[in-house]
């Protein structure tokens, strides 16, 4: 366990003392709380992590682990925050680093204006992603039998899930009044940009002859190479991208201080990352078969808070406990089946 947790262990234990020298007791605490709500929010992004890191080669899951790491707690817990406070609130880079250093409330503000965009791009995005897994008619394991066999015979075409996605973020910007413009702009991009990285490593896999549509459990996982590889990191990135916008706008609620968001949530990020190595390594979607379905349909949940959010405010608890309930729930039910196919093959 060392070998997969050790690195996150040391890295916690430096951003609290860290924290601890710096600003006191109190800021000490707030980092573990910052860690603990991004690792207990973001355990759906490590199984969907898995599934796509399965089918990268050692280097690459070793640039996820590196480079992807400077991405996720520089990038997406920092710079990419103050790049959409530059577009939304059209301020120069030098006038945001300021107020998020200086002037924490202004620029908590500034994000906070730019939540619809935020929430649309994000919402739409992780809708799409639900949305072909729902469809997905090559699926062997059902874990709502009923639910998922209608889903699947619905299903077929690639550009359903997607023309879906539009057709509900033009049905929510009739509705959305002054920000319908924005709604419909980042809606339609985030179903977009889904769509399109997974289709370009589709494609790129089928190419090289490593489709793995029909891929049966336990059997070795194909493996994306070259450019495949490449945007499979990307697509990767993105989304967490996707899963990191609410948990920005969510840790204001706790702190204002920007270093302390990002170091909180950067940490926690990292903690995912080891969490989705392990489960790569272990096999762990192989062997609890329905968690995969329990990490989809979480992310279903938080895809509507997202886009709730554009009219009423969502508590960040809500969503996170439902999630992590509908991901328990999927655990269970895996034990449930262990069980069972031990007892029949007992009786064999």
């Amino acid at each position: 366990m060392f070998r997969y947790f050790g690195f996150s262990i040391g890295l916690t234990a430096a951003a609290i003392l860290a924290a601890f020298f710096e600003s006191g007791f109190a800021a000490a605490i707030t980092i573990i709380i910052l860690i603990a709500i991004e690792i207990a929010f973001s355990f759906d992004n490590a199984v969907i992590n898995a599934k796509i890191l399965k089918h990268m080669p050692i280097f690459w899951r070793k640039i996820f682990l590196t480079f992807g790491i400077l991405i996720a707690v520089i990038g997406m817990r920092f710079v990419f925050p103050i790049l959409i406070v530059m577009i939304t609130a059209d301020l120069s880079w030098s006038k945001v680093i300021d107020d998020a250093l200086h002037h924490p409330a202004t620029y908590a503000k500034h994000l906070e204006h730019a939540h619809v965009a935020i929430a649309a791009f994000g919402g739409a995005f992780l809708l799409t992603l639900t949305l072909y897994f729902l469809f997905d008619d090559a699926r062997k394991d059902l874990w709502l039998k009923r639910t998922e066999r209608v889903l699947q015979k619905a299903g077929g075409s690639i550009w359903l899930p997607p023309m879906i996605v539009v057709f509900v973020v033009l049905l929510l910007s009739v509705f959305a009044g002054e920000d319908a413009k924005t709604v419909l702009q980042a809606g339609i991009g985030g179903a977009v940009l889904y769509t399109a990285i997974k289709l370009f490593i589709d494609s790129l896999a089928k190419i090289s002859g490593q489709s793995d549509s029909h891929e049966k459990p336990g059997s070795a996982a194909v493996m994306y190479t070259g450019f495949a590889a490449f945007m499979a990191f990307v697509y990767l990135e993105v989304l967490d991208a996707s899963f990191s916008f609410d948990g920005v706008l969510g840790a204001f609620a706790i702190t204002d201080k920007v270093i302390l968001i990002a170091l909180g949530l950067g940490v926690g990020a990292i903690w995912v990352r080891s969490l989705t190595v392990y489960m790569v390594d272990k096999g762990t979607l192989d062997v609890y078969k329905y968690l995969e379905h329990g990490a989809h349909y979480a992310i279903l949940v938080l895809a509507i808070a997202l886009l709730g959010s554009v009219f009423f405010e969502v508590p960040d608890a809500v969503t996170g406990f439902v999630g992590i309930g509908v991901i328990f729930a999927s655990f269970i039910s895996s034990r449930e089946a262990i069980k069972d196919k031990q007892r029949s093959l007992g009786k064999a």
